[in-house]
């Protein structure tokens, strides 16, 4: 599965994943614990990035590698994203259940570039 998200963060500095189709509590959207790091990251300490995710590599892009799945805890996994855009950034951060609604399941790696809006 490959898809292009648009993060977002609001004035109160909580990022947020765009899925206009998302049917329960938009709270479950939220990116925290490492997520949100990461996002400042990605977007240059803006509020707005577009970013390419995908379960399978292409050119260009880094890769996020499960540490620690949590499926039968907290839901979603553990991931450390080592190198972003040729910078160590040794980024570990809980991706929730909401990776298993994009991707329909939990996947070892999670490939991700910036990208266009």
């Amino acid at each position: 599965m490959t898809g292009n998200y648009r993060f977002y963060k609001t004035p109160e500095d909580k990022w947020f994943i765009d899925i206009p189709e998302w049917t329960k509590d938009i709270a479950e959207l939220q990116m925290v614990l490492g997520a949100d790091d990461m996002l400042d990251v990605a977007s240059g300490n803006t509020s707005e990035c577009f970013l390419k995710i995908s379960d399978e590599p292409f050119e260009g892009a880094d890769e996020a590698t499960l540490i620690e799945n949590l499926q039968d805890s907290i839901g979603g996994g553990n991931y450390l994203m080592e190198n972003f855009r040729g910078t160590t950034v040794n980024q570990q951060m809980w991706l929730c259940e909401v990776t298993e609604y994009v991707f329909g399941y939990l996947p070892k790696a999670i490939y991700v570039a910036i990208t266009a809006a």
